[in-house]
Order: C-alpha cells, then structure tokens, then sequence
C-alpha cells in the first residue's frame, strides 16, 4: 500500500478555460474510490473555506480534479473523469462533467503521452465518463509539443493563449437520460416559471426578475445576499426532485441559471450559481445548456431569441466578467427535440508538472 503522506502524488496542475484543476492518470491515485477521494481532499486542503493548506484556491472553480486514462474502448482516445470537491465541505461529486476542465485534457493526455501528437495540431476524442458523452478537442501541436502560447482571449482570463476548440456530441441527458428531463419545455417551482434542460449539464432557467433581480448585479452584490442564496438553495432542490435527480444536498447539480435581456452586445445576459454561491462567470456546458433551452419554442428566455439573426448557431452569453461564445443548433422539429452540434472554445495553460503532498 502507498503511503502517500511520505511519496506524495504525481500530478499536474492546468488551468483550463476559466476554471484550475489538477490532472491526474488514474495509476497514481488509490484504486478505491473512497480512498481516492480522501486523498484528494487532503492534496486540495478540503475542507477549509480558504484551502490554505492545500491546492485548492478557496472557490469551487480551482477546487476540480480530472482523473484522464486510455480510453477502455475504440469511439474515444481518452477517458474522463471529472470530480467537483467541495471548499468548506468534504464532498467529492461525480455528477456533472466541466467543461472548463475538458480544456486541458486533451494536452495533459499529449503531454504524458497517453496520445500521439499532430505535426502542427491534434484532436483527441475524449469520453467524459460522468455522461458516457464524447467531446473532441483540437489544440496546436507545432513540432509534435503542445503550444500554450497564444492570442485567443477568453472572459475571466487575464492575456491570450493558444484556442483549444471544443466540439461535443451525445451530451443530451448527461446526468438526467434526456434533454428535457421533465418531460416538458416549461413547468413551474413555487410560483415561478423554469425550463429544466441537460445538454452536458443539468440547469433549471429562470427569469432574474421572477427573483426581484434585474439580471445585471455583480457576483460581490449575489454572494452577500443571503436571503436570495437561501432561496436558490430552496428553490434548486425541488428543481433537483423534478428532474429525477433526487435529493441535490451535497451535489452541484442542477444548477440555476437566472436570464435577462443583453445590455453589453451579446444575446442573454446570465447569472449562474454553482450550487448556491454565484459564479465570477458561466460554465461552458451550463452556457452550452442554457442556449439549448432559450432555442426551444415555449421555454423561459425564449422571447429573447426573437432579435437573434437567422443564423443563431453562435450566441454570445454575457455573465458577470464578460462574455462566452458557444454554438449550438437544435432540430425543434424532432419530437423530443434533437441537439444536432454545440461547441465552444476556450483555453488552457499548464500551470506546474510534478510531485503534490496531501495535508496530513
């Protein structure tokens, strides 16, 4: 048995899109999944709501795991596993994958050479484990090394890098079997209008009005509202229940999405929360679901579809630091509808390469 407190762990820490995690192959962690977890909390410094003896960086968003492997069969190259710990719990979630994380694992899978690098690019098809779903990521490859370097710039990220281009297919009921997992494009939780929709991950759409807001406060101003972060607290179990996902308490699925009219140049202006605490910005696939339930006629932000150009395949999601571009087309003629592509582009930096000690 590995005494992990003496040998400590190789890993590798990524920045990937907006969010950090560490990036491990699954040979250097326990093969017990509750050991591994334990494991994992100590190296992150969970749970303390600074992290201040561990990696994690005292928020949700650098509190993320990627468990990356040879893919066990033939549709991918890679496999996926994705784990949100919690800060000031001890919770490890396998529930929901990241999309932001998804951003560094086609180069950490190059740079440990679990798949052969492209002359100038390459793609690795990725199987995230969480929903059996694939994704192919694309990334610069120049000389056969991954190129970090870059001029792309993405919202929440200071200075450009290399685009790592994100194309997803299968993602339709990741973690609830379909797309519209109550059967419905609109129901109703305490009063209020939502649309519950999981295309990669599951979120409940609301109007920000329908909670007193007017869509456009800061993180600063949501996270000190008590009263409201109770009521979303409140309000996302029961949509949790309604969405076969049973009870969420110690999960971060599903997550609550409030929509508002765009006043910066994009299509929607959103306020997300993962669960309960606002988020500094949008998820990839939370953004990539959003976008899918406004496209559907009859759901919550529909209207707001209406000054959309034809062409409404890339929509501009404005959140509290800027803006995300994702692309998504849905066949709305199928019965359930069909999501026929969605994608994104984002951004990864390797952050250090080595040996990670867990707090005793």
């Amino acid at each position: 048995m590995t005494d992990y407190d003496s040998t400590g762990v190789r890993c590798m820490m990524l920045r990937g899109g907006t969010s950090r995690g560490l990036y491990f192959e699954p040979g250097d962690l326990p093969a017990d999944p509750a050991e591994r977890d334990d494991l994992l909390l100590r190296l992150m410094g969970t749970p303390d709501p600074r992290q201040i003896d561990g990696l994690g960086g005292s928020t949700s968003l650098t509190s993320k795991v990627a468990v990356v492997s040879r893919a066990a069969h033939d549709t991918a190259d890679i496999d996926y596993l994705f784990l949100q710990l919690g800060v000031d719990q001890p919770t490890v979630s396998t529930q929901q994958n990241c999309g932001n994380i998804l951003a560094g694992v086609g180069p950490f899978a190059v740079e440990r050479g679990l798949v052969p690098a492209g002359p100038d690019e390459t793609s690795v098809r990725i199987r995230m484990v969480n929903s059996d779903s694939v994704a192919v990521a694309t990334f610069a490859t120049p000389g056969g090394r991954v190129e970090y370097r870059g001029d792309t710039v993405i919202s929440g990220v200071p200075g450009g890098a290399a685009p790592v281009v994100l194309a997803f297919a299968g993602t339709e009921g990741s973690a609830t079997g379909s797309l519209l997992p109550t059967g419905q494009v609109r129901d109703q939780i305490d009063g209020i209008e939502v649309t519950c929709v999981d295309n990669g991950m599951p979120v409940v759409l609301a109007t920000a009005e329908s909670f007193g807001l007017t869509g456009y406060e800061t993180h600063e101003r949501l996270a000190a509202d008590q009263p409201l972060l109770g009521q979303i607290d409140e309000f996302r179990r029961k949509a949790g229940q309604l969405m076969g996902l049973g009870d969420p308490d110690g999960t971060s699925v599903p997550k609550t999405v409030l929509l508002a009219p765009p006043r910066d140049g994009g299509r929607v202006s959103t306020r997300s929360f993962i669960p309960v605490q606002p988020h500094t910005s949008i998820g990839v696939l939370a953004a990539i679901s959003v976008v899918t339930g406004m496209l559907l006629p009859g759901a919550v932000g529909h209207e707001l579809t209406r000054g959309w150009p034809a062409d409404r395949s890339r929509v501009d999601v404005e959140h509290p630091t800027g803006h995300l571009l994702v692309d998504v087309i849905v066949d709305g003629d199928t019965d359930p509808p069909r999501v026929v592509r969605s994608g994104v582009v984002r951004t990864a930096r390797k952050l250090f390469d080595g040996i990670a000690f867990p707090r005793a």
